[in-house]
């Protein structure tokens, strides 16, 4: 079987499930609170920013802080899940196919479910921005190119980060603990960024990009400059492993 095929059964193994649901949750609940509270964009207290550059970071600071962490978390528990029921697990295994590719063909799906609610972001954003502009008599709304460029940013910098919770997910077979660890690891990405070591915390790189975009809108206010070095070679090497432990350890415990 092909990789291609294999990615393929498993966008059918989610088809009815609620997975979808659980990705847009999380952007409905960030960007509401934007249109509510619209007329509080034009307090800036005294940062240098526009109010439409305030209303696009501040609705999406809460998505990279926590919701697309907690979102992978979630979705990584459940694509594992879908083979522990009737010992699923144990007939994929069972085939001629390389456990190697099995797993890689998850993570991929995993990616996949990241970039739909990054699409799912960037329409809400959108549409938020379109009904705040029409309360308050205000253009909220930025250039297309601009809102695309920084959510495939962050959409990448959130791959090595996806990496780790999957080899989290294969590494600890109880969901709830699974869960309960990438969910603590969500909350020091704020100090972390702040911090020396930044690039050797994967949670951290998403909120890390939009403050630096923060830092270009408001001047001043934080560093305008990213650090490529070390970072990236940092997080090329954190992917792999991550992966490279996943591959290993993907139904380890079934096949013995």
């Amino acid at each position: 079987m092909s990789f291609s095929s294999l990615i393929g059964v498993e966008l059918t193994k989610i088809r009815r499930s609620k997975i979808f649901l659980i990705l847009l949750a999380p952007v409905l609940m960030m960007w509401l609170p934007s249109v509510i509270n619209s007329d509080m964009i034009f307090d800036v207290r005294g940062v240098p920013i526009t109010p439409e550059n305030n209303f696009f970071i501040q609705g999406f600071m809460g998505m990279v802080w926590f919701m697309i962490p907690a979102s992978l978390v979630i979705c990584t528990v459940l694509l594992n899940q879908t083979e522990r029921t009737n010992k699923g697990i144990l007939k994929m295994l069972s085939l001629p196919i390389s456990t190697v590719k099995m797993c890689l063909a998850k993570f991929t799906v995993l990616i996949m479910l990241a970039a739909v609610q990054m699409v799912m972001a960037i329409g809400a954003y959108y549409a938020s921005a379109a009904i705040a502009t029409g309360m308050q008599d205000y253009n909220f709304v930025l250039d297309p190119l601009y809102v695309c460029k920084n959510v495939l940013c962050i959409y990448i910098a959130a791959i090595p980060m996806a990496a780790v919770y999957w080899a989290i997910s294969t590494l600890i077979k109880t969901p709830i603990f699974s869960v309960g660890m990438g969910l603590a690891s969500i909350v020091p990405s704020v100090l972390m960024i702040n911090t020396k070591i930044w690039f050797a915390y994967p949670m951290s790189y998403p909120f890390y990009l939009l403050m630096i975009e923060y830092g270009k809108a408001a001047e001043g206010v934080y560093e305008t400059q990213i650090a490529w070095l070390p970072w990236l070679p940092v997080a090329i090497g954190i992917t792999i492993l991550a992966l490279a432990v996943s591959c290993i350890r993907y139904g380890a415990s079934e096949r013995r």
